[in-house]
């Protein structure tokens, strides 16, 4: 069983003894987190939906980012990706959501945001919002499949954290 399918599963138990529902909202990433926790079989018990917003215009009309946040700060921002992860909940039945965008390369970097760059942002309906920059090595794939990974450990790691719901 891959490292994914691993944690996939673990996030799904988590959200079904929570009685809790998770959407996605992916850029670099091209719904490969959605893929993999959909991998899982009874995963439409605590999966909601995804957002694929690869392009800019895209984040605007499917989830409500707004354009000022993306002129003022870029799609690879960490302010993007929290509109990303609030514009996802609002946009669902969720009660968490998963954001990611990023460079994965070969192509499309620069010195302040090198290929590899990648913000996430995990929501909680009714909570917090958290945001988190990371740069990973490796080409396209390697980056892709290190953002997911990283998505998800993300999500388990707050749902160890926040109490449970009554």
């Amino acid at each position: 069983m891959s490292e994914l399918e691993d944690l996939s599963r673990a996030l799904g138990a988590a959200l079904l003894e929570r009685g809790e529902w998770l959407t996605a909202a992916e850029s670099c990433t091209g719904g490969w987190l959605a893929q993999s926790v959909t991998a899982i079989a009874g995963s439409s018990g605590w999966f909601d939906r995804g957002f694929v917003t690869y392009s800019n215009a895209a984040k605007v009309e499917m989830i409500a980012v707004p354009e000022t946040t993306l002129e003022r700060h870029g799609a690879v921002s960490e302010p993007t990706a929290r509109a990303m992860a609030q514009g996802a909940l609002a946009h669902s039945r969720a009660d968490w959501s998963v954001a990611i965008t990023g460079i994965a390369g070969p192509s499309g970097g620069s010195p302040e945001k090198p290929v590899g760059t990648v913000c996430f942002a995990w929501a909680q309906k009714d909570g917090g919002c958290e945001a988190q920059t990371c740069r990973f090595e490796g080409d396209r794939a390697a980056v892709r499949e290190q953002s997911v990974r990283h998505a998800l450990r993300g999500l388990l790691a707050r749902l160890d954290r926040s109490p449970m719901q009554a």
